[in-house]
């Protein structure tokens, strides 16, 4: 039997990113001279900054403004990232605990690589993650499960053999369409948003490698 997998988002999982997220989109629009609220960040959150624009702006747009206004706003993310970078609560001593319990460690995230190499390079955990899939990897965002099938397949873990720690409904129906163990940290959305996952925290610091195994089936 192969070792069991947990696969990670980033945002709002492993690093505290919502107020950065948000000032980079509120920074980009500003710049178009639109207005943009935190109910829009909040309606959307979860989503490649892709299908964003895409719900946003529709056809009006072509593919390569689409392109440049996407890599505006996270540069503009990254920009707020390095002044005030914030790790989740508990992120790090569960990464370590899930390494050093046999588990394969991947990260599957709508964010461009970019923004999660400089996030593992703030975690300072970059050698304890087995795979990684970026928005630059899936062509269908979450609530899509492409993005955590594929982590499944570069972890060479069964779907079954999988948990999903997620932040977002998006994600978690993701990981469920997925077939594996969804497990939803409340913070971006409330547990009653969240109420289809099969595991709901409020703290990383509630999971463990023996609570996951259960959770798997083992």
């Amino acid at each position: 039997m192969s070792a069991p997998a947990v696969i990670f988002d980033m945002d709002g999982v492993l690093i505290d990113s919502y107020a950065a997220h948000f000032a980079g989109w509120k920074a980009m629009y500003d710049e178009l001279g639109l207005d943009y609220s935190e109910q829009d960040f909040a309606a959307d959150f979860g989503r490649t900054s892709r299908d964003i624009l895409f719900r946003r702006f529709g056809d009006a747009l072509n593919d390569a403004r689409i392109r440049e206004l996407d890599e505006r706003k996270e540069a503009l993310f990254r920009d707020s990232l390095r002044e005030q970078f914030t790790a989740m609560d508990g992120a790090l001593e569960l990464i370590d605990a899930l390494a050093a319990d046999g588990f394969r460690i991947g990260v599957g995230s709508s964010a461009p690589p970019e923004n999660i190499d400089l996030c593992l390079e703030k975690l300072g955990r970059r050698k304890q993650i087995a795979a990684i899939v970026t928005g630059k990897d899936v062509t269908r965002g979450k609530p899509d499960p492409q993005v955590f099938l594929l982590a499944a397949g570069r972890l060479g873990v069964d779907t079954a053999r999988c948990a999903v720690v997620e932040d977002a409904v998006h994600g978690v129906e993701a990981a469920n369409r997925a077939g594996m163990k969804s497990v939803a940290l409340v913070g971006t959305a409330t547990r009653e948003q969240l109420h289809e996952a099969y595991l709901i925290v409020d703290s990383l610091r509630e999971l463990s490698p023996q609570s996951l195994r259960a959770l798997i089936g083992e």
